[in-house]
C-alpha cells in the first residue's frame, strides 16, 4: 500500500458521520442580458483585453500590431503563419522558453469571470503559460453566462469515452494574465504566466 492509499484509509476509518451532496438543481445562477459584452467588460476588469475582430481582418496583421516587438511568436494554428515556434515539434517544453507571443485557440468563454476554457490541442502544454504574452482566438459566439453552464457544457456526453471533460488530456480555465498580491499586497503581472492575455473575439 502507498503512503497516499495508506492516509486516505486512515481518513475513512475516522470519518464519524457522512452527509449527503446538497442538490444543486434549485441554483439560480447569474445570466446576463447581453453575455458577450459582460465576458469583454470582466476580461478587462480582471487585467486582460478583449477586442472584436472585424470579419475578413488579418489575424496575423493584427498579431504584429499588437505586439510589434515580438521575435518568437508560438502556435500550432494553421492560420498563424507568422509563428516562428510550434508547441508540436519543439523537442520538451523548455524548449518554447523566451517565446514573446503564444497563440492558442479557446473553445468557449464566460461571462461570470472572464475564463476561457483551453484544451490541450498541442503537444507542449507549456506554451499556455511560458510565453510572455498569450492571444486566444475565441469565437464570439461560444459565451456561456456563468460556471454552472461551463461545467455542465463540459459534463455533456462526448460519444462512447464519456463526457467531454473525460475527452480532454489536459485542459485549463485562464482568465486575463497571471497575477498574484500575495507579497506586501503589491499586485504583480506575470507571477507564474504571461504577463498579458489578449483574447481575440471572432466570427465562426
Amino acid at each position: 500500500m502507498s503512503s497516499k492509499e495508506d492516509i486516505l484509509k486512515k481518513y475513512r476509518a475516522n470519518v464519524r458521520e457522512q452527509y449527503d451532496m446538497p442538490d444543486l438543481s434549485d441554483i439560480k445562477a447569474v445570466t446576463y442580458p447581453d453575455p458577450l459584452l459582460q465576458f469583454m467588460n470582466m476580461t478587462k476588469s480582471v487585467g486582460g483585453n478583449a477586442i472584436e475582430v472585424e470579419k475578413g481582418r488579418d489575424i496575423n496583421e493584427l498579431i504584429r500590431e499588437l505586439y510589434p516587438d515580438a521575435k518568437e511568436i508560438a502556435s500550432n494554428l494553421p492560420e498563424i503563419t507568422i509563428a516562428t515556434r510550434n508547441p508540436d515539434d519543439v523537442g520538451r517544453a523548455r524548449d518554447l522558453n523566451g517565446t514573446d507571443v503564444g497563440v492558442i485557440r479557446g473553445e468557449f468563454g464566460v461571462a461570470e469571470n472572464a475564463c476561457v476554457w483551453i484544451p490541450q490541442t498541442m503537444k507542449e502544454k507549456a506554451v499556455m503559460f511560458i510565453s510572455e504574452n498569450l492571444v486566444i482566438l475565441l469565437p464570439k459566439s461560444q459565451i456561456v453566462n456563468n460556471m454552472h453552464e461551463a461545467y455542465k457544457r463540459l459534463s455533456a456526453p462526448a460519444g462512447v469515452d464519456g463526457s467531454a471533460f473525460d475527452a480532454y488530456g489536459y485542459g485549463t480555465f485562464i482568465s486575463g494574465p497571471s497575477k498574484t498580491a500575495d507579497i506586501a499586497q503589491v499586485l504583480v503581472m506575470g507571477a507564474q504566466a504571461a504577463r498579458s492575455a489578449t483574447v481575440l473575439l471572432l466570427d465562426e
